[in-house]
């Protein structure tokens, strides 16, 4: 589909059911998930700074965070949202422009965190968090055409704030123009419950911690709006490394190497995955 297209079936999937947005970290990946069918794609950035050797939070740059989603995006015929951590700046005059380049970029949405790129992954004072989503939301708009911004309550995971500030936070989000409502690893159900009553804007969860136990059914039952992974599938990818390596280099053993998908098979899914000439 065109990037018009793709821009429009993206807003169209948080109008309305439940759907999962797998992160790649790859071309291959991308075509991967593409050809397993999924509807959407957005960036890691865990995942892409394991790609680079680096650690998450902070590990890449805005110019390449930016190249990286452009690479998905011409990998497969799929809408790509960016995971651009904190905005890549703190001042919510650099998170409007971020917006703004993710746009050009080709990108169909974006997510922007409320904790600071330091040690410890500290939260932003309310007001100046809530001054950030405005400003990105307002030059989301300034697009002209549909772009999904996302909103993220980050300090529950990173142990900023209790989940009554992770509300108060998303709900202060909402109003100030966020189309989508994301505050990963909540403490389990029952807190996921909580956020879901407290906004009235789709929202997004995440499928690690907790929620790993829970079905795809359960969350959309709930009434979750989008469900991404995150790092999950890059990180099962590392285990496979740590696992496989270990043990030939550890103890003598390919035995892990028994779980293989073939060649053929990989191969076929990258086709399939591939964009046709109407998708670029």
């Amino acid at each position: 589909m065109t990037l018009a297209a793709r821009h429009q079936a993206f807003h169209d999937l948080h109008q309305s059911g439940c759907f999962v947005i797998p992160n790649p970290w790859d071309r291959g990946s991308a075509r991967m998930m593409a050809a397993l069918g999924a509807r959407a794609l957005a960036t890691s950035s865990a995942a892409h700074a394991f790609t680079l050797g680096r650690p998450d939070l902070g590990g890449v740059s805005r110019d390449e965070a930016l190249a990286h989603a452009q690479d998905l995006l011409a990998a497969t015929g799929l809408p790509v949202s960016g995971d651009f951590e904190n905005g890549f700046g703190d001042a919510p005059e650099v998170v409007a422009e971020t917006v703004r380049l993710a746009g050009e970029a080709g990108l169909s949405g974006i997510s922007v965190e409320d904790t600071r790129i330091a040690p410890g992954a500290p939260a932003y004072d309310f007001g100046l968090a809530v001054e950030r989503i405005r400003a990105g939301a307002a030059a989301a708009r300034a697009l002209a055409r549909p772009f999904v911004f996302c909103a993220r309550a980050d300090g529950v995971m990173h142990g900023s704030y209790a989940l009554a500030e992770g509300i108060r936070r998303l709900q202060a989000f909402e109003a100030a123009g966020a189309d989508l409502l994301y505050l990963p690893v909540p403490p389990g159900r029952a807190e996921l419950a909580q956020v879901l009553a407290a906004v009235t804007k789709p929202v997004n969860a995440l499928a690690a911690g907790p929620l790993k136990a829970m079905t795809v059914a359960e969350l959309a039952a709930m009434g979750v709006r989008r469900i991404s992974t995150g790092s999950q599938i890059a990180r099962l990818a590392h285990a496979a490394i740590r696992d496989s390596v270990g043990a030939m280099l550890g103890r003598g053993s390919f035995a892990p190497l028994a779980g293989t998908a073939s060649g053929d098979e990989i191969d076929a899914l990258l086709l399939k995955g591939t964009p046709n000439d109407r998708d670029r």
